[in-house]
């Protein structure tokens, strides 16, 4: 039988949880009955929500490469990792850049149980897993120290994950201590459910998850999510829905997941 050390002990297949769920509608694998059975609930009213979740894993492709790329930075803190899936931030972030440096966080079992799927890099680069709730932003900085240099600048990429700090001073608290902890030229990612198209069907979703998921969510504004960049300068195009942030061509369809993107000055 699994110890008390043993991820798989904490897993409750019981009850939806919002990684798997994702991970069902990305078309992934690492899932089960209950968690298919709250996405299919959700999709009969909210069929969008699989572009959203497909937009929104493009805008961490997009937001990485520039990152590492055009902007130079090599060191990515990924809080709210979710399962592995294509194009995660390690493999985006060394493929412009080969000494990148990536530190994923999640406190999920099932997440951490194929961590090593997110642990491979490059000669150069380095990847480090911390089991770590968002809420503790001081234990996820002190254990991240192990593998970034806090000297130097480092991307903080929250996606989809201050949603689940349901108070609002509680969640600006926390990234404003993540962002006070990075110098001057280090950036801050966020994406974030909001009600700004299908306004109905994201509230019924909410109510929905919010009856029987795991954890409970909220949506915000744009104006909401905009004021977690204080302390930043946000880049253009600002807060926008993600499929429409620096679209490269993409398709642009308004979806429910805004996000953006800030430097510290």
């Amino acid at each position: 039988m699994p110890g008390a050390s043993d991820p798989l002990s904490r897993l409750d297949t019981t009850v939806a949880h919002s990684a798997r769920l994702w991970n069902y509608l990305l078309g992934g694998k690492d899932n089960f009955a209950v968690d298919r059975e709250a996405a299919q609930q959700v999709l009969t009213f909210m069929p969008e929500l699989v572009q959203s979740a497909r937009y929104n894993r493009e805008f961490l492709g997009r937001v990485v490469r520039h990152l590492a790329g055009a902007s130079g930075i090599g060191q990515f803190l990924d809080i709210g990792t979710g399962l592995p899936t294509a194009n995660n931030t390690h493999e985006v972030a060394q493929a412009a850049n080969p000494a990148a440096r990536i530190v994923y966080v999640d406190n999920d079992p099932m997440v951490l149980v194929h961590a090593r799927a997110l642990l491979t890099s490059t000669a150069l680069g380095a990847t480090d897993y911390i089991d770590a709730d968002v809420r503790d932003p001081g234990a996820i900085l002190e254990a991240a120290a192990r593998t970034l240099d806090f000297g130097q600048p480092v991307a903080i990429m929250l996606l989809g994950i201050m949603n689940f700090v349901t108070d609002d001073e509680q969640a600006q608290a926390i990234v404003r201590q993540l962002v006070q902890a990075v110098p001057a030229g280090s950036y801050l990612v966020i994406s974030h459910p909001t009600m700004e198209v299908h306004a109905e069907a994201v509230a019924q979703a909410m109510r929905m998850w919010n009856e029987g998921g795991s954890a409970p969510i909220t949506a915000r504004s744009p104006k909401e999510i905009g004021r977690f960049f204080e302390g930043t300068e946000l880049q253009e195009p600002g807060v926008v829905t993600v499929s429409q942030w620096r679209p490269d061509g993409n398709d642009t369809t308004i979806v429910t997941e805004f996000g953006g993107v800030g430097i510290k000055r």
